[in-house]
């Protein structure tokens, strides 16, 4: 029952960046494939399904950049992005919203451009975040999919 409250936890926290999403997603699923003693899902499905965990946490961080960087921001305002980003986790839900955003913005300033063009470029940043929110959703649904069919392929007759 628990585990299967952090799968669902898990897939409601890739929308809602307060929590990390995928880790309770894999937590959940690592946590069924034990008290099932790994008959169903074993341990080389498990680390397939981490692997894309650790993709959409890595693609999710880089997809900031990549929304500033998409309207030609400076490497400054790249990294802006990315330091607002981290540092925004630290500030909850408000910090990860606003964090890219103001991280683009400040380091497009500080490169020498205009107020307007740094909004364009933060704007474009949390652009960027959306993007990272469905690559974690599309992930965490994937990862829980192959836990499915890894069961099912693997159940009981």
């Amino acid at each position: 029952m628990a585990a299967a409250a952090l799968v669902v936890v898990g897939l409601a926290a890739t929308v809602l960046p307060a929590l990390p999403g995928i880790p309770l997603i894999f937590g959940g699923l690592w946590l069924i494939a034990r008290v099932d003693e790994y008959r169903h899902v074993g341990p080389g499905w498990l680390i397939g399904i981490a692997f894309v965990g650790a993709a959409a946490l890595t693609l999710d961080f880089i997809a900031v950049g990549l929304g500033a960087k998409r309207v030609g921001a400076s490497p400054r305002a790249v990294w802006g992005a990315m330091a607002g980003m981290a540092i925004g986790l630290l500030f909850g839900l408000p910090g990860v919203i606003l964090g890219p955003f103001f991280g683009a913005l400040l380091g497009e300033l500080a490169a020498g451009n205009s107020v307007l063009r740094s909004a364009h470029v933060g704007a474009s940043a949390w652009l960027g975040l959306l993007l990272g929110t469905v690559l974690k959703l599309v992930s965490g649904v994937t990862m829980i999919s192959l836990f499915g069919l890894c069961w099912w392929w693997h159940r009981v007759s």
